[in-house]
Parts: structure tokens; sequence; C-alpha cells
């Protein structure tokens, strides 16, 4: 009972987060917002794992916050440089 009151709590956090996302005022706010939706996405995983008894469940779980982790660096790059390559120039001072 008290793992089904945790996921609720958890679902409810991901839909303000997700409101949060749509509507913040400024870019970072909303990147804040996707990055706690993963990272809420990661204890619900977690929190299935324990439910259904599955352990392998928690090595999804770690492949998600790795991913999650990659895509805000690379969104924050992104907004930081304007690009995520290497565009070919190399600064000699």
């Amino acid at each position: 009972m008290i793992l089904a009151a945790a996921a609720i709590a958890i679902l409810v956090t991901m839909l303000l987060a997700i409101v949060r996302a749509l509507l913040g005022p400024s870019i970072f706010d909303r990147m804040l917002a996707v990055n706690m939706f993963g990272t809420k996405t990661v204890m619900l995983i977690s929190l299935i794992a324990a439910l259904a008894g599955r352990a392998d469940y928690l090595d999804i779980a770690l492949v998600y916050a790795m991913i999650n982790f990659i895509a805000m660096i690379a969104v924050m790059k992104y907004f930081e440089y304007g690009t995520l390559g290497h565009d070919g120039e190399t600064t000699e001072e």
C-alpha cells in the first residue's frame, strides 16, 4: 500500500514537472523541469522494479539515468554555444 502511495506521489510530481516545462518563463526553468521529469522517471522505474520483484528493471533505470544526464549536457551545450558539433575551426592564441 505504501509503494502505491509513493507511485501516485511520483506521478503527481511528474505532472507538475510537465506543467513547469510547458509554462516555464525561461529556458532554464524548462531544462530543470525536464531534468526533474527524467529523475522522477528513474524513481518510478525503480519503484516498479520493487513492486514487481524484478531487479533487472534497475538496469533499465540506470541506463535511463545516464541518457538523461547526457541529454541535459547536450542541451546545455547547445544553448551555450549554439551547436553540438565541432565546426573545424581552431583558435590559436
